[in-house]
């Protein structure tokens, strides 16, 4: 009886469920966190001496680099879910082929190269703000924007530190039932890290009125 405890507590799919569990704690961790500076945001941009950085004539009345590095992690979920597929199939033997798995492979350098854009895009945001003026000790708003946007920066690095994982996993030859499950958790996190950016997005760009009147639906 114990051998087969033992047994089954080894196992592919016991590793799997756990894994799964580890990333759903992981982001519920990391929702909490995000959550607090949500409230936070909302409370100090109550306050007389916040500069909306969205606000008219501000840099972000018209956030136009911010649309175009949503399109980079939104491209760079939708390949990764694409290698998410695909390695599925091939985990359970479906079209076993060389074509199936040159897709994983593709899908997944171009989840890679779409978030990394995202990341120069942002730096690239950062180097305008600062260059306007904008920086991090001019204004709460400020702080906020660049505390807020380098935290999801980090987490998408950390991201990019699992995808490198199912890479080197699928060049070493590695077999898919065990490449799979890295690029399943893989996908997870970047979902939850496009829609949580979605979110700061429209934390961030969203007019000091509709702000004013969020935080009195909310009782802030």
């Amino acid at each position: 009886m114990t051998s087969l405890s033992g047994n089954w507590a080894d196992s592919p799919s016991s590793q799997q469920m756990q894994r799964r569990t580890g990333i759903r704690i992981l982001l519920v961790v990391i929702s909490s966190l995000f959550f607090l500076f949500f409230v936070a945001y909302m409370i100090r941009a109550q306050l007389s001496d916040w500069e909306h950085l969205s606000a008219p004539w501000k840099p972000l009345e018209q956030p136009h680099l911010l649309r175009i590095n949503t399109l980079w992690l939104l491209l760079a979920s939708i390949f990764i879910q694409y290698a998410r597929v695909q390695s599925r199939r091939l985990d359970r033997g479906e079209q076993e082929h060389q074509k199936n798995y040159g897709a994983v492979s593709f899908s997944l350098l171009g989840a890679g190269v779409f978030a990394m854009l995202f990341l120069a895009g942002q730096l690239l945001l950062w180097r305008q703000l600062t260059g306007l003026g904008y920086g991090v000790a001019g204004n709460p708003a400020n702080s906020f924007f660049f505390v807020l946007t380098g935290l999801h920066g980090l987490h998408l690095l950390a991201g990019l530190a699992l995808w490198l994982r199912a890479v080197l996993r699928i060049a070493q030859g590695t077999p898919m039932a065990a490449a799979a499950t890295t690029i399943d958790l893989c996908a997870i996190y970047w979902h939850y890290l496009l829609v949580l950016w979605l979110l700061l997005y429209a934390l961030l760009t969203s007019s000091p009125e509709s702000y004013a009147a969020f935080a009195r639906m909310c009782g802030l």
